[in-house]
């Protein structure tokens, strides 16, 4: 999902473990309130006819223009890209000029500080990107978004950046063969005239524009179940309905009532899971989720379950506390990944989340030698590239993983909930974050952010260890083998097992230089030693008995 910075934004980087570098042209003196989409979609043409109706409010007065993401028709596009044919502002036609992809608008009257104002953009155009319009597994036609990282503005004009969240509603008329999903509550559905169907539904609660969702297809629709009077459903391809319903007849419940207990509130409407051809995965589009149609086989695959429980996890994070920037976008995949290892270890287990933390583990130390360059939060914008990778997810995991081992159980929790009750329905950074979990423990942890978030290196701790039977004494010997000058401070644990007992003695060291030794009394020679033994330090560890 992912990733330019001037003196000033590095001089604040001396301050803050957070840099704001992302490079959005960012627009404080406006607040989009609403976005209302009309669109016209047919079987006889790919173009799009739409009407968006955006509701403003100018926070100064005097402002006399603002900027919309929206892609034109070009020939670089292959003649796709969208076409504005009029900006009208209170019954009054407003000049605009659309060119580099930007939708400016011109205000008729200048503007007045705190006054709500409506804007209708009528526009047309096959989209080049963000909604993908072709066949299904099946052969079928259909439509279906993917927004992410900022591909809105391919089909829709809006604020194409997680900074500015507002409500939502897609008024859609296509052919009555589909039925339309989207996000929030069904408003209406009606046939209109012989061929067509209008379908509304309507969001009362504010997200980012790559979560906008629709889907548009032949579907068999299932209502599942409940959660709190709001609905859970299934939305699959009429072939898959058996495989489909049975697929995703859980854990979605479960997976809603762990996340509002540990977490906070549900934020929205409803919860759909939906199969889709636009994506490979999963994406957590709010209150709509989309799975790769090839994950619907009536197997109730682990891997399916994985992926719905991670993209829920989204709907409170990424979709409720959104990241402010794409500097911090871990605050949502690092956190969907590490909270899907939560719901697992509730419900199948310490073993379980374990087995993860290791997989995760893994994943980072071996790509770590492929790119020995990603940190986790850093200059980056969707604006030029990625701004995520797989790093995000795993070793963002890992840092809420030892996060939790450094606070505690408990305090951690106490203060995810905090953190969560004052950004839901807003925005975040890693700052905001760091700041509700050092409230919670009265504790500077801005050093072990830094280190495990703004550096891209990872830890090699290599030692040995022999017992001396004169002095009856363990001396361990570590070492951070590290290639890059680095020098990581972390606790770490070792475990003394006695001959016959499976019950270790854990010893807790404090490990701030390149080479360490410590002396452990003990009255017997162990019959082994492991080396973090509760999997609590992200490390590649290299340590065995030392032979005399």
């Amino acid at each position: 999902m992912k990733y330019k910075i001037c003196m000033a934004f590095f001089f604040a980087s001396l301050l803050s473990v957070n840099v704001f570098a992302d490079n959005y042209p960012r627009n404080y003196n406006i607040d989009v309130q609403h976005y209302k989409f009309e669109l016209k979609l047919s079987d006889s043409s790919d173009q799009i006819n739409g009407t968006t109706t955006i509701t403003v409010k100018f926070k100064k007065d005097g402002i006399t223009e603002f900027r919309l993401d929206l892609v034109n028709k070009s020939l670089a596009n292959k003649g796709k890209g969208m076409e504005v044919e009029s900006v009208y502002s209170n019954g009054l036609k407003t000049p605009f000029k659309h060119e580099n992809d930007a939708l400016l608008i011109y205000l008729n009257t200048a503007s007045e500080k705190d006054k709500l104002v409506d804007f209708i953009i009528k526009y047309k155009g096959i989209p080049a990107g963000g909604l993908k319009i072709g066949p299904n597994k099946y052969g079928e036609r259909c439509f279906f978004n993917e927004n992410w990282p900022n591909n809105t503005r391919h089909w829709l004009p809006t604020i194409d950046h997680p900074y500015d969240k507002a409500t939502c509603e897609f008024i859609v008329t296509a052919p009555s063969k589909y039925k339309v999903v989207s996000n929030g509550l069904l408003m209406e559905e009606s046939q209109i005239d012989a061929v067509n169907t209008l379908t509304h539904w309507k969001q009362s609660v504010p997200i980012a524009s790559w979560l906008f969702v629709l889907g548009v297809a032949e579907f068999a629709v299932q209502e599942v179940d409940q959660f709190k009077g709001k609905s859970i459903q299934t939305w699959v391809y009429p072939k898959d309905r058996e495989a489909g319903f049975k697929d995703f007849s859980s854990p979605t419940k479960s997976v809603l009532e762990f996340y509002s207990n540990y977490i906070g509130p549900f934020a929205y409407e409803k919860l759909a899971n939906i199969q889709s051809p636009s994506v490979s995965g999963g994406m957590e589009t709010a209150s709509a989720i989309f799975y790769a149609e090839n994950l619907v086989t009536g197997e109730k695959s682990d891997r399916l379950r994985n992926v719905v429980i991670h993209e829920i996890a989204h709907q409170w994070f990424g979709n409720a506390v959104t990241e402010t920037s794409w500097d911090d976008a871990w605050l949502s995949e690092g956190f969907a990944t590490y909270f899907t290892l939560l719901f697992q270890e509730s419900q199948y287990g310490h073993d379980e989340y374990i087995d993860g933390i290791k997989k995760a583990r893994k994943y980072v130390i071996d790509n770590y030698a492929k790119d020995s360059t990603f940190s986790i939060v850093d200059n980056r914008t969707a604006e030029t590239g990625p701004v995520t990778s797989g790093i995000t997810y795993q070793k963002g995991a890992w840092v809420l993983h030892m996060l939790r081992d450094r606070m505690g159980t408990e305090n951690f929790k106490k203060a995810i909930q905090a953190y969560y009750a004052k950004y839901m329905n807003s925005n975040a950074t890693t700052d905001n974050f760091i700041a509700e979990m050092e409230a919670v423990v009265n504790e500077n942890l801005k050093p072990f952010f830094k280190q495990w978030l703004n550096n891209p290196y990872i830890l090699k701790i290599g030692g040995d260890w022999a017992y001396d039977t004169k002095t009856k004494e363990i001396k361990v010997n570590l070492r951070q083998t590290q290639t890059s000058n680095y020098v990581f401070d972390v606790p770490l644990e070792v475990a003394i097992y006695a001959s016959g007992n499976n019950t270790p003695i854990i010893k807790r060291f404090n490990v701030h230089d390149k080479e360490a030794g410590f002396t452990i009394p003990n009255s017997d020679q162990p019959a082994f030693i492991v080396i973090d033994p509760r999997n609590v330090l992200l490390a590649d560890f290299n340590f065995k008995q030392k032979i005399k």
